[in-house]
């Protein structure tokens, strides 16, 4: 088993390693001085190579990529030279000096994602740390929603087979693998937020925290998840209805089913007692799958909703061309991915141990 976490632990570390890579590359690839971004397109030649040197743009592509990589480590090397970046950004977070050698220092720290250009002197963590919550209680909301409802009519689906009942879950299911997440929200914004408003009382954008009219308190309007969580949660209800109701049929064809049939148990009884539990297997893998991919596929619905979650973010830093956040937002986000499907790898090699042997 030790072997196994190892080589998962060892997977995940390459995998990362890999994204990070990618993703400077490609953001530092692109026309335009983040310089120049930070100072607003500011053309002043001194405050240029003031920013550019205190924070590694004027050093050659392969210095800033080590640059970056020492930022994220949670080991780092820091120069004492002043006039080394390493020196400046290690004042940036909270590090424990482990030791010394000749002028270099190895620390201990937090992970640092830089600055954003826009938000003047503030840490892209700090970015982050205030929307991933939100998106947090979205996706949660949002697979919560594909959880219950998609197994209930997984399961009418399967008792029905074949009949209208059967065919119209299996439609509503289809159109909703089918429809992408952004149109789905325009549809849903318009119809339940502006055309049926004075029935639903939903609003059109809002998120999960208002300030009131004089702006003294904070109130939570947990109305304005219903809909960016039920948008978000389509398409793995529609893939759970399929899977809870192909998974319910071949339960139903095996041996111990035709027994308790026999027995006498009523069509409840036999799925709760017997067939549940085992068609549930394969929805509990795709849940766990979608729940890391619906951090990254909130982009649209937060921001179409007006969700302050870090999809919005995303956007915005976008538009704007904030860099640091973007970068950050993408590495903590594949992070999550990455940690959440190596969970449920462990999880299965615990359950089964010839998966460890594979």
């Amino acid at each position: 088993m030790i072997s196994y976490i190892l080589k998962k632990l060892g997977y995940a570390t390459g995998t990362l390693i890999g994204v990070v890579t990618v993703i400077f590359l490609l953001f530092n690839v692109l026309p335009g001085d983040p310089a120049s971004m930070m100072l607003d397109q500011n053309e002043d030649p001194e405050q240029l190579a003031i920013v550019r040197a205190k924070y590694g743009f004027d050093q050659p592509l392969y210095k800033q990529y080590l640059y970056y990589l020492n930022d994220l480590a949670p080991i780092s090397f820091h120069a004492s030279e002043p006039d080394k970046y390493t020196s400046l950004s290690s004042g940036k977070y909270n590090a424990i000096s482990l030791f010394t050698i000749a002028k270099t220092t190895v620390v201990l720290k937090s992970p640092y994602l830089r600055e954003s250009f826009q938000k003047t002197g503030k840490r892209v963590t700090e970015v982050i740390g205030e929307t991933l919550p939100n998106t947090f209680i979205l996706a949660i909301s949002a697979i919560s929603i594909a959880i219950i409802i998609g197994i209930l009519l997984g399961i009418i689906s399967a008792q029905m087979r074949d009949t209208w009942v059967d065919r119209t879950i299996q439609i509503i299911s289809t159109l909703g693998m089918s429809v992408p997440s952004f149109f789905s929200a325009i549809l849903f914004a318009w119809l339940f937020g502006f055309v049926l408003h004075k029935y639903t009382n939903l609003n059109m954008t809002g998120s999960l925290y208002a300030m009131d009219d004089f702006g003294e308190h904070v109130t939570i309007q947990w109305k304005n998840l219903i809909l960016p969580a039920f948008v978000l949660g389509i398409r793995p209800l529609a893939v759970v209805i399929q899977l809870m109701r192909n998974s319910l049929l071949e339960v139903y064809n095996q041996e111990y089913i035709r027994t308790a049939k026999a027995k006498g148990l009523s069509p409840f009884q036999i799925i709760r007692k017997h067939a549940l539990k085992n068609a549930l297997n394969p929805v509990v893998t795709a849940v766990s799958g979608w729940f890391a991919s619906m951090l990254a596929g909130a982009v649209f619905v937060e921001y179409i909703f007006g969700w302050n979650g870090l999809g919005k973010e995303i956007v915005d830093a976008l538009n704007t061309l904030d860099l640091p956040i973007i970068m950050g937002a993408v590495i903590v986000i594949a992070t999550l991915f990455v940690v959440i499907n190596i969970f449920v790898d462990l999880i299965y090699g615990w359950l089964d141990p010839k998966i460890r042997l594979s």
